[in-house]
């Protein structure tokens, strides 16, 4: 099939590879380079990369809902579009234009986690089970048609980067195969259930920030699943302190917030008689450091606890 690719992070590059190799990617549309690091360097997309490696022609339009832009897509004449993390809503005079339509490549299983962060989202939910969907775009907020799904355990201890890592390749395949079953008139189409269906908006930095008052194995959870950003914090004697690892453990007495150190290990109480073991951590400024590091460098009284940043 002749195909246009739409996608921007490191996510969609499996899927961006498998197609190159089973088709003729004849475009790649990724967002424009953004300023990136300390430094504001343009950087380009992960998938810009990819293309420019795989020989690939690349376009970056500002909005792809532009004029030129649509004309040129309807140039290309394709059988099939496929968005992998775009970032762009695809609107429906370019959904029409593919023989095929257009495919999606979503990390969750559908119709739960809708939306810009579902692999993020299931994880701080506490979710024990995730997937990918491919699902045949429309004009709503991923709400197509199912075509396929796979599923895979969550990792009790797994972040978001390290499942994304494991869920890139599965979609890639998914989607391959799915493109085969289009071929050869096999495809299934489900429709979905929008009473089943939960949200998983875009992250906000406030979204990072703990309530000791949760159960230790939700923040955990939390913090896994905004690993890396928008992270999860909280402040400390007046500064804010990122904690970057942590476990769950028993409950030891300890109220919301209140710290507690034994010999070289760093207890924070948590909600529901639960206590979160504080494994790494970065002070405002300072690199990450270990709890026992900490514990050298802050001397823990009585009265310390972790707290709301106002």
């Amino acid at each position: 099939m002749r195909v246009v690719f739409l996608g921007t992070p490191e996510f969609a590059v499996p899927s961006l590879e498998a197609l190159a190799v089973r088709h003729e990617v004849v475009a790649v549309f990724t967002q424009p380079d953004r300023p990136k690091g300390r430094g504001n360097q343009l950087a380009e997309s992960p998938v810009k990369t990819a293309a420019r490696r795989l020989g690939i022609p690349i376009h970056q339009p500002e909005r792809v809902r532009r004029p030129e832009s649509v004309e040129l897509l309807r140039g290309l004449a394709s059988d099939l579009m496929v968005v992998v993390g775009y970032g762009q809503i695809i609107p429906q005079n370019i959904i029409d234009l593919p023989r095929h339509g257009i495919l999606n490549v979503h990390a969750s299983l559908l119709p739960k986690y809708r939306g810009a962060a579902p692999i993020q989202w299931a994880i701080a939910n506490g979710e024990s089970e995730t997937g990918v969907t491919i699902m045949q775009i429309d004009a709503g907020l991923d709400t197509g048609d199912m075509l396929a799904t796979a599923r895979t355990k969550i990792g009790a201890e797994e972040t978001a980067p390290e499942l994304s890592a494991r869920l890139a390749p599965l979609g890639a395949e998914l989607l391959c195969e799915t493109i085969t079953h289009i071929e050869d008139g096999t495809v299934q189409r489900e429709k979905q259930n929008p009473a089943e269906a939960t949200l998983a908006p875009i992250l906000k930095k406030e979204d990072g920030l703990i309530d000791w008052h949760l159960p230790a194995a939700r923040i955990d959870s939390r913090l896994r699943g905004f690993t890396p950003w928008p992270g999860a914090y909280t402040s400390f004697r007046g500064q804010q302190l990122s904690i970057t690892r942590a476990k769950p453990s028993t409950g030891n007495g300890l109220p919301a917030g209140h710290l507690r150190p034994e010999k070289r290990r760093l207890f924070v109480g948590c909600g529901e008689s639960t206590s979160l073991e504080l494994l790494e951590l970065q002070p405002a400024g300072k690199k990450r450091m270990t709890a026992e590091a900490f514990l050298n460098g802050y001397k823990i009284t009585d009265t310390d606890s972790l707290g709301d940043l106002a």
